[in-house]
């Protein structure tokens, strides 16, 4: 089979900043920017990889969730725990500085992992954790 990841979904609770973090934080292009009844769906990615996009999308939205779930959803992504993304880069420690030098919420600087990989780890403005490897 021939399977590949195409797209992923991150919550936001706010667009503009999530736009900033990944299109000038990150340098991901904006591939599209579509609203509906005043929430916003952003799609961005890798610059040159199109066949890979995050959808950042406004929480909770789906009709089938109740209002206790989010609720829930709103808790856990104010505490960083909802949603994540593991990136990955050929030059770390380029990366990091750029995510610093923005203002991106630090939560671990780059390391040497037991596990076998060397990574970094930053919260979007929504509370998402974006982990970035090193690719070796």
């Amino acid at each position: 089979m021939d399977i590949t990841i195409h797209a992923t979904f991150l919550p936001h609770d706010d667009p503009d900043a999530s736009l900033a973090f990944y299109r000038d934080a990150l340098g991901f292009e904006v591939r599209n920017d579509a609203g509906y009844d005043g929430m916003r769906w952003i799609t961005v990615g890798p610059p040159g990889r199109p066949e890979t996009s995050i959808v950042l999308e406004p929480p909770a939205v789906d009709p089938g969730v109740t209002e206790e779930e989010r609720r829930t959803i709103t808790e856990m992504m104010a505490k960083g725990t909802y949603a994540g993304i593991v990136l990955a880069t050929h030059d770390l420690d380029a990366a990091f500085a750029r995510l610093r030098d923005a203002g991106a919420e630090i939560a671990q600087e780059p390391a040497e992992q037991p596990y076998g990989v060397r990574d970094c780890a930053v919260r979007d403005p929504a509370g998402n954790m974006v982990r970035i490897q090193q690719l070796r």
